[in-house]
């Protein structure tokens, strides 16, 4: 795990070893916090003889020996010569010195973030684990075009820098090849600030997305163009990738090295079929993360006012899929009136749910409504008594995606307010 830690080096003592144009740019970098930057190098490239005849760096020239590290504070092994640079690196560490590998940051103990300067604060941008310098130079420009980065002092920068990564604003895409992955997304129910910190965090790393109908379709247009979207959903009456076709598709493109996000609407483990998306990846070797995501089944009749379970009303509450027809025992709660029914992806057969529920026992005068579009500016709720719901839905012409809700929890009167 690398840390960013600021070092203060006015005055210090830097080794330099190369005398290439890295050596040169980091000479400069160092040179701007007035360390003391001496190079050892039997030749120079131009930027460096400059710096030399301005007085602003010391030169040997020679090949650097074990003894030059003596009395340094940071070593910079940027020679070209992987032994020498190694050599540089393991000198500097027999002296507890800190050393940056210019040619292999995992074989330093520090690297060079890349630096943003903003009102008297420096931003440095440095990645964990296995280097990805132009993944580092790619956040820390586009963080450099936020005109308000840095307006403030250190502990609003650093809420601003989270808040701007948290956005999906930021292409966080990894640039040096890497092992593919999977990251199993619940995207939530359609709006885009419902959509979990995390998940935007996993969207902009991705070089895949393979999305669903559902879920925030607005922050995956916003994506980087060269990012692969490919949209899998399911439309009624078109013909649609099988889930086996879709397996095949995440696990093609992991293959080759990419991450890919795997983008559901709502909770990928509520219906949205993850399980199985999971299990094919790992027959296949390859590694998922799951991030869970608000689902539907909640907080779309959360919003319309419907509270799922309501003390005194409903104390438990039953989620179902509506493409086959439910047994007579998922409607028993609902008939006592001591459960609420939420039934997703239902619109087809509303009128065969409806019949079994009433077959069921559950009275006709129990309250139901039907959620189009939840969480979307254009949502629509459309109430009416169980047995007049299939009715209703007829003369508003109702279509998917929306959520079903039968019990008491669906009554008006239950939450007095405003109306939405």
């Amino acid at each position: 795990m690398i840390s960013l830690l600021g070092l203060d080096l006015d005055g210090k003592l830097v080794i330099v070893a190369g005398g290439g144009p890295v050596a040169a740019s980091k000479a400069a970098t160092l040179r701007s916090v007035r360390a003391r930057v001496r190079v050892i190098a039997p030749a120079l490239c131009e930027d460096l003889v400059d710096a030399v005849a301005e007085g602003g760096v010391e030169w040997l020239d020679r090949r650097v020996l074990a003894e030059d590290l003596d009395g340094a504070w940071l070593a910079l092994a940027a020679t070209g010569d992987s032994a020498t640079d190694a050599a540089v690196c393991r000198w500097a560490k027999e002296r507890r010195i800190f050393a940056v590998h210019a040619g292999s940051g995992r074989s330093g103990t520090a690297r060079f973030p890349a630096l943003l300067r903003r009102a008297g604060l420096a931003i440095g941008v440095v990645s964990e684990g296995k280097p990805d310098p132009r993944r580092v130079r790619t956040v820390r420009d586009e963080l450099a075009q936020v005109p308000t980065l840095a307006a403030g002092d250190a502990t609003e920068t650093r809420e601003q820098i989270e808040d701007i990564l948290a956005s999906a604003a930021v292409d966080l895409r990894r640039r040096r090849p890497s092992p593919g992955r999977v990251t199993l997304i619940g995207g939530g129910p359609g709006a885009e600030d419902l959509m979990t910190v995390r998940a935007r965090v996993a969207l902009s790393e991705a070089d895949v997305v393979i999305t669903d109908r559902l879920g925030p379709r607005s922050i995956v247009a916003r994506l980087p163009i060269d990012v692969v979207v490919i949209d899998v959903g399911k439309v009624p009456g078109e013909h649609s990738p099988s889930q086996a076709e879709i397996n095949m598709m995440i696990i093609d493109h992991a293959r080759a090295g990419r991450h890919v996000v795997r983008l559901k609407g709502g909770d990928p483990f509520v219906f949205g079929r993850g399980g199985e998306e999971i299990l094919a990846c790992r027959e296949h070797g390859i590694p998922v993360d799951v991030v869970p995501g608000v689902s539907s089944a909640l907080a779309v009749p959360a919003l319309a006012g419907m509270p799922v379970t309501h003390r005194g009303t409903a104390s438990a509450v039953t989620i179902a899929h509506g493409h086959t027809r439910l047994p007579p025992a998922a409607f028993a709660q609902v008939a006592d009136g001591s459960a609420t029914l939420v039934l997703l992806m239902a619109v087809t057969l509303l009128a065969e749910h409806v019949g079994d529920a009433l077959a069921a026992g559950v009275p006709a005068d129990t309250p139901a409504a039907i959620i189009e579009r939840g969480t979307l500016p254009d949502e629509r709720t459309t109430r009416a008594p169980l047995d007049g719901l299939v009715a209703a839905a007829g003369e508003a012409g109702i279509a998917a995606p929306a959520v079903v809700v039968i019990g008491h929890v669906a009554d008006p009167a239950l939450l007095a307010g405003p109306a939405r």
